[in-house]
């Protein structure tokens, strides 16, 4: 334990998801380390963060105006979705450069662990965005764990009433994974989301 100010940084930064005692020592000491001009540009990127940046008021992903980039660009499909759970899905996505439709962003996934329902998440918005039947297709792109597959499974079921086309990503066997380190379930997805190899 140490004193004060000290101790009340290591405090605040141990809150911060993924960041263990350790860890928020480490950067607390780092801080104080640091070139007061470094620190300085931190706060204030900080305190600007919170007052300008929000959430897009069409797909819930970050925005500093109240439509996010994606959702401001006329060249987008509009007949497809892609439902992730966090903005930072949205980004994986992005990068790939496969997909050039809208998203939908959740703000998590079903955990009834952790006392999360559908109600938690923007389902209610997600079912209003296809109300006007301009999106033929929705992409579940959930992550592949027990509350990304509880989710899909959720989405699933209300989705295929309105005659949508409800799609999942692909799993299975990363790019340079051995199958003998594969868990079943990913060898298990693998085998099902087989493909014909064309000549």
């Amino acid at each position: 334990m140490y004193e004060g100010i000290v101790q009340d940084l290591i405090d605040e930064l141990g809150r911060l998801p993924g960041v263990g005692p350790k860890s928020a020592q480490r950067i607390a000491f780092y801080i104080l380390d640091a070139d007061p001009g470094d620190v300085r540009r931190l706060a204030e990127v900080l305190t600007v963060v919170k007052e300008k940046v929000r959430f897009c008021i069409t797909c819930g992903n970050v925005a500093e105006s109240e439509q996010c980039r994606i959702c401001a660009d006329p060249r987008r499909d509009l007949s497809m979705l892609c439902v992730v759970e966090e903005s930072k899905d949205v980004v994986a996505v992005e990068r790939t450069r496969e997909f050039r439709g809208r998203y939908h962003v959740l703000g998590g996934a079903i955990s009834p662990i952790e006392g999360i329902g559908p109600d938690e998440l923007r389902v209610k918005e997600l079912m209003q965005r296809l109300a006007d039947d301009t999106v033929t297709e929705v992409i579940l792109a959930t992550d592949p764990n027990l509350e990304g597959e509880a989710t899909a499974t959720y989405l699933t079921r209300l989705l295929r009433p309105l005659g949508l086309r409800v799609t999942r990503l692909a799993s299975g066997l990363p790019v340079g994974g051995d199958l003998e380190y594969a868990d079943e379930v990913t060898l298990g997805r693998a085998f099902e989301g087989r493909r014909s190899i064309d000549d």
